[in-house]
């Protein structure tokens, strides 16, 4: 019996130039074997055909540069958030309008829970309502008795009812940096940032690494991930421990797992243990679990007005934004990473905290030359032409949130960083001109699972309310499918393995309904994902 089979499909766009489309490639040992028509494995010997894909589109399985394994299991929680969401099992969530529907889901959730459970919701976004913001005495009509918080879509704030802000010991006496307090000097309910936040969430056993590291957590996350044409995906903050680990590869190791996974672990104590903690877990590193880089947080979020940002700050007036990691720690953190060999992905989405950045990346190589370190700035929503050159020049990548467009260019525009600012923000077009090696995510659960639709972003530039913000930033459908593809691969360091349909590399492919080159770019996003090949291992929706 032949240990070598060919997928036969409608078209392969193969993101290699060698041979930019095919009909059939040949699989041998999970990887590809030879890449063209039909008679394209003759030379390797006897093989069969499978043609159960010959209907469909074969591209390169699509990479997702920053999202988080939560992804799958914060869906185990209530979804509070403005937009229409699909939950990993298909079941629709439509958004809620108003803070009193917000409410009043939860409401919902609070008459059925046992008694003195938390309430624990995600996704809202105050930009969004032009109402009083949320605070304590909302939530208190969720239940005056049980924690309840509400986690916002961008997770770098929450707001909480009075009973969590009892529970975490907030009140007037409370100095810490991040826990907003009212004109009465008594906490508000709204939490900004890591510090303020991670108190209530562990009290109420609601944190990151609850979230990310259960085995249900993990198959979740593959699911989402086949649903989005996705076979290789980071998990951008992660908070493993070593019984996690033990866990993530017994169910990584597992045959039928359809999922390529990247941690980044977060850049918790000093330089030095950082740095040793990434190293060990980088020898574990198996194909399905590649282990031994850092996540570093610097800024906040601009729609939380937490972000660092430049001159002339936000529109509204409101204050700059908070520093996770102040600029002396990024600075000691990236020059002991550097000088070891670790790759960092940071957090960047004003354009102070790149700066910043940018500025510790170039003292770190100036002290420990590592030609090839490409690390990653995240985000990079407030990047402009002269940042954008100076990280090209330094071979530092760039990972932009495209999905910020659609789902919050217009309150950008109107609320955060004025009209000029927004139409070149997430700047690919500008990134791409100057070199940088590039990519772009969705930052799920942040903004939804779905490459094609971060494509869609970065090609039309359309908000919510259909401007397009910023024509000159728009970019090709061939350029875009690069980004989600060999782009992404390049910014993990995996792209000699994943990325484009070539011989030696792995064979994991996206399949789609359409031709994506064949719609017209408006439709991008609405091309079908009927599911993914996995080391050549077929998996439909």
């Amino acid at each position: 019996m032949t240990d070598i089979h060919v997928i036969k499909a409608r078209k392969i766009l193969t993101m290699d130039r060698a041979v930019p489309e095919a009909t059939h490639v040949a699989i041998r040992d999970g990887r590809i074997l030879a890449v063209g028509g039909a008679t394209c494995a003759e030379q390797w010997g006897s093989f069969t055909v499978d043609e159960s894909l010959s209907d469909a589109v074969l591209l390169p399985g699509f990479v997702e540069g920053h999202a988080h394994l939560m992804a799958g299991s914060i869906w185990e929680h209530t979804y509070v958030g403005y937009h229409d969401r699909t939950d990993p099992e298909g079941t629709f969530w439509p958004g809620v309008s108003s803070t009193d529907e917000m409410v009043k889901r939860l409401k919902a959730v609070a008459d059925h829970a046992p008694e003195g459970a938390p309430v624990f919701g995600w996704g809202f976004d105050p930009i969004f309502f032009s109402s009083e913001r949320l605070s304590r005495k909302h939530l208190d009509k969720v239940s005056p008795d049980r924690p309840v918080a509400v986690l916002f879509s961008n997770f770098h704030l929450m707001c909480v009812n009075s009973a969590a802000l009892e529970l975490a010991g907030y009140d007037a006496d409370t100095q810490a940096e991040g826990v907003i307090k009212g004109e009465d000097g008594a906490p508000t309910g709204e939490l900004q940032e890591m510090a303020a936040m991670f108190p209530v969430l562990r009290r109420i056993n609601i944190d990151f690494r609850s979230l990310s590291q259960s085995e249900a957590a993990l198959e979740s996350y593959a699911k989402t991930a086949v649903r989005a044409g996705v076979t290789t995906i980071t998990d951008l903050l992660s908070m493993m421990e070593d019984e996690d680990l033990d866990q993530m590869l017994t169910v990584t190791g597992r045959d039928e797992y359809p999922l390529r996974l990247v941690p980044a672990i977060a850049a918790n104590g000093t330089p030095t243990q950082i740095a040793d903690r990434a190293l060990d877990l980088r020898g574990k590193s198996t194909d399905k679990l590649r282990l031994g880089a850092v996540k570093v947080m610097t800024d906040g979020s601009i729609q939380g007005w937490t972000a660092r940002v430049r001159w002339p700050g936000y529109v509204g007036g409101q204050p700059n934004g908070l520093w996770n990691a102040a600029p002396d720690e990024i600075f000691a953190i990236a020059a002991e990473l550097h000088a070891r060999g670790v790759q960092m992905h940071i957090h960047v989405n004003g354009d102070e905290a790149a700066e910043v950045c940018l500025d510790a990346l170039e003292a770190a190589a100036r002290q420990s030359p590592w030609p090839g370190a490409r690390h990653v700035l995240q985000h990079c929503q407030m990047m402009d032409q002269a940042l954008f050159r100076r990280a090209a020049e330094m071979g530092v990548a760039c990972n932009i949130f495209a999905n910020h467009l659609w789902y919050f260019g217009d309150q950008h525009a109107a609320f955060t960083i004025g009209v000029d600012r927004a139409r070149r923000m997430d700047a690919v077009r500008t990134a791409l001109a100057e070199g940088v090696c590039c990519a772009i995510h969705s930052d799920a659960p942040v903004t939804p699972l779905g490459p094609l639709f971060t494509a869609w972003c970065a090609v039309n530039r359309l908000t919510m309310s259909g401007v397009v913000l910023g024509e000159g930033e728009c970019i090709t459908v061939a350029e875009a499918l690069e980004l989600i593809t060999l782009g992404a691969a390049r910014t993990l360091k995996l792209d000699g393995e994943i990325g484009s349909i070539s011989p030696g590399k792995r064979a994991d492919f996206a399949i789609v309904g359409d031709d994506p080159f064949a719609v017209d770019k408006t439709n991008l996003k609405d091309v079908p994902v009927l599911g993914t090949v996995f080391g050549g291992q077929i998996n439909l929706i």
